[in-house]
């Protein structure tokens, strides 16, 4: 079994490599190792996520995608709204949010984390019960994200061995 950082940096790279928009900022070209990059002002590309933040962090474009504040703060109100059930996470959940949250002034990354710590505790609350007692089902893999079934099945595993401590063969 991965450790759950090991998974979080496989689920990264993926994540790193997909498309998405960028608006140039300039007029720029860029030959690296064959392949040109060629912007202009005013322009939206689809290009690789790890590109787009080069790029970024350069000044040469701005990576166009969701506001992850709005969407933490949807997936708290989803939490609240389900009570006991747990609501549906994408599975690269966090690693957007924390992707996100790099990017953003201090005073933003603050904020965004205090609403994700409130979302993590919600959903450590609903994870942890269930997996002190009972396998990850399908239908509730469905609705975690990769971290959170990593730290399910690594729950439910030391909770199976410390009974198995306590009680012996007798379960």
């Amino acid at each position: 079994m991965l450790k759950i950082r090991d998974l979080l940096q496989v689920y990264t790279i993926g994540h790193d490599i997909q498309d998405v928009k960028a608006v140039i900022n300039h007029d720029f070209k860029i030959n690296v190792s064959n392949v040109t990059i060629d912007g202009k002002q005013g322009e939206v590309l689809n290009i690789p996520r790890w590109v787009a933040q080069t790029l970024e962090s350069e000044k040469h474009a701005e990576i166009q995608e969701s506001d992850m504040g709005i969407e933490l703060t949807q997936s708290i109100s989803k939490e609240n709204f389900q009570g006991d059930e747990l609501s549906h996470l994408e599975p690269d959940f966090y690693i957007k949010v924390t992707g996100y949250m790099s990017r953003q002034s201090e005073k933003e990354r603050d904020r965004l984390e205090s609403l994700l710590k409130t979302l993590l505790r919600k959903r450590l609350g609903k994870i942890i019960p269930r997996a002190n007692s009972m396998e990850l089902t399908a239908d509730l893999a469905k609705k975690l994200s990769i971290e959170e079934r990593a730290l399910y099945n690594t729950v439910h595993k030391s909770s199976t061995e410390f009974e198995e401590q306590i009680f012996g063969d007798k379960q």
